[in-house]
């Protein structure tokens, strides 16, 4: 099968072979009717190499691949313990080949190659040795009923299950989406972002080692084709889908109109960033850049809309301008960049064309708001102010180094404000008053509120939206509940009971 060398612009590592074709049953294979795409650097907008293309075909024959090990070797002919160490070796193999899947995630998604190393590898690992410790504890129960009967409550696995995960997590996602699926017993096709599919090749080629053939197929593909005939297929009993609200109604559409398969969506947010005035000006106007401009503002949860209590605003604004001032961009390579760039042209257009929204609705650029240097997609950090609650960007997930801040008189009337948007992914609370931050939080309509704190997640927290943002839940113990089936068994004790 076809491989490509990746060579990467600075650090120890010069460069890494890359298997390029689609993940079926084990291998590597061309796609049916040899299609590839082009994969882009998004530092300098040059071609990176061609990888398979995945279609209706392909996506047949995975299933089919999928199906046969869930029917052979999988599922419940897997012990739950040996499916978790199976999880937990992938987790080490994963921890051991570390920096060569930070560089290539650098290089395909544009995102810093040290924070890939220190955050999105080293999480992927850790969320599979998490769900790999679960395996054997996803256990149902015994019901007493009466004396004459009783009731066995099993956990079950699905069966075949299909996946789409997004572009900016790249190994992340396939580590948050494979995890839960695959210690309750589930096969698994997955479908990758067109745009980032190379870590997650290099990390197939790794469970090629470890697990069964068929268990784990991934390709890489459009949503229009690929995404479209997962969603559709009449033997996936469940579709996972993590990306935009708008694919999201389109995939559960599909899954209605095919088999009724279940679905969960982890979509978009537009989520608010509250700062009271009690609360420490330093450490939020840190977090406040942290939630929005870690990758690049291209997080579901960012904290794109940061309302501050009306005393303190001006000071807050005035220290947000000098920390972003701080705040390093540039290659992905170099060890002090913070900001690399967004991951493709169609997004970096969608971005400049939002500010160009904000700036004809009246809103005022505080800093920023232009293209960063001459090659690639960089877009400088940009700070709105003076935006209406009902103006586009102040409404729409804009997924790029875009924030508005506002100032706010009251808790009530902020509330109000914050809740006032489809979305409700997440949302986070500044104030040294610990009964003012859980009153808030409760009355904030989003999945995850952090406090004093933003974009911190693990793996053994649940993690999804409220209202548009989504449908079920990531992460921790409610995860497993998207990929098992349970059945009630009833057992008659009694030998003279019948009616």
């Amino acid at each position: 099968m076809a491989t490509a060398t990746l060579s990467f612009p600075a650090g120890s590592l010069k460069s890494a072979k890359i298997q390029t074709g689609l993940f079926i049953g084990g291998e590597f294979v061309p796609s049916a009717d040899g299609a590839t795409l082009e994969v882009t650097d998004p530092s300098t907008g040059k071609k990176i190499c061609d990888v398979s293309e995945a279609k209706s075909a392909d996506v047949d024959k995975a299933v089919k691949a999928a199906q046969h090990a869930y029917d052979t070797v999988w599922g419940v002919k897997c012990p739950a313990h040996e499916r978790g160490k199976l999880l937990i070796a992938l987790a080490e193999a994963i921890e051991a080949n570390k920096a060569e899947l930070a560089a290539i995630e650098a290089l395909d998604n544009g995102k810093p190659r040290a924070i890939a190393e220190a955050f999105d590898v080293s999480e992927a690992a850790a969320c599979l040795r998490y769900y790999g410790g679960w395996a054997d504890k996803n256990s149902g129960r015994i019901q007493e009923v009466h004396d004459q009967k009783l009731a066995l409550i099993r956990h079950e696995p699905i069966g075949v299950v299909g996946q789409i995960i997004p572009w900016n997590f790249p190994i992340l996602m396939f580590a948050w989406k494979i995890a839960p699926a695959l210690a309750t017993g589930n096969a698994i096709v997955m479908k990758t972002s067109e745009n980032t599919p190379l870590s997650a090749l290099k990390v197939c080629e790794l469970a090629a080692k470890i697990l069964p053939k068929g268990v784990l197929n991934v390709l890489t593909g459009y949503g229009k084709t690929a995404g479209q005939a997962i969603a559709e297929h009449m033997d996936i009993q469940k579709v996972a889908f993590t990306g935009s609200t708008l694919v999201g109604r389109q995939i559960m559409k599909a899954a209605a109109a095919s088999n009724l398969k279940r679905v969960t969506l982890e979509l978009g947010g537009k989520s608010p960033n509250i700062v009271f005035a009690d609360a420490d000006i330093d450490q939020a106007v840190k977090w406040a850049s942290f939630g929005l401009f870690f990758n690049m503002g291209q997080c579901c949860c960012a904290g794109s809309r940061i309302y501050v209590e009306s005393s303190i605003y001006d000071k807050f604004l005035e220290k947000l301008r000098n920390h972003m001032k701080s705040m390093k961009q540039g290659s992905p390579f170099q060890d002090e960049t913070f900001l690399g760039p967004q991951v493709s042209q169609v997004q970096y257009d969608r971005i400049m064309n939002y500010i160009e929204d904000g700036k004809k609705a009246g809103g005022k650029i505080e800093t920023g708001g232009n293209r960063q240097g001459s090659e690639g997609y960089f877009i400088e950090p940009t700070i709105f102010t003076d935006v209406k609650q009902d103006a586009k960007i102040m409404q729409e997930e804009i997924f790029g180094p875009v924030v508005i801040v506002s100032k706010f008189e009251n808790e009530q009337d902020l509330i109000k404000t914050a809740n006032d948007t489809v979305y409700g992914l997440a949302a986070a609370v500044f104030t040294s008053r610990i009964d003012k931050a859980f009153r808030v939080a409760h009355e904030l309509k989003a999945g995850t509120v952090w406090i004093n704190c933003y974009n911190q997640l693990h793996s053994s927290v649940e993690f999804g939206g409220y209202k548009t943002s989504g449908i079920g839940r990531e992460l921790g113990q409610m995860a497993l509940e998207n990929y098992t089936a349970v059945k009630s068994i009833h057992v008659n004790l009694g030998t003279d009971n019948a009616p």
